[in-house]
């Protein structure tokens, strides 16, 4: 049960952090395209996008082998 645990934040945080950096990528590149680029919001949402994507996992990883 451990490990399983271990495994599951492991490829939670991976995704999470994947989500983080594509939320803050189409935000840079938005921002670069309309000539607004506020560093605070482009944080904020890519933040609020990681975490939706920890509660998303919480409904189960593929990546995880839960027998």
């Amino acid at each position: 049960m451990k490990q399983n645990m271990k495994n599951w934040l492991r490829a939670a945080g991976i995704r999470a952090l994947k989500t983080f950096a594509q939320s803050a990528a189409a935000a840079l590149s938005v921002g670069a395209a309309t000539g607004v680029s506020d560093l605070r919001a482009i944080l904020t949402t890519s933040a609020i996008a990681a975490a939706l994507s920890l509660l998303t996992s919480c409904a189960g990883l593929p990546e995880v082998d839960n027998k």
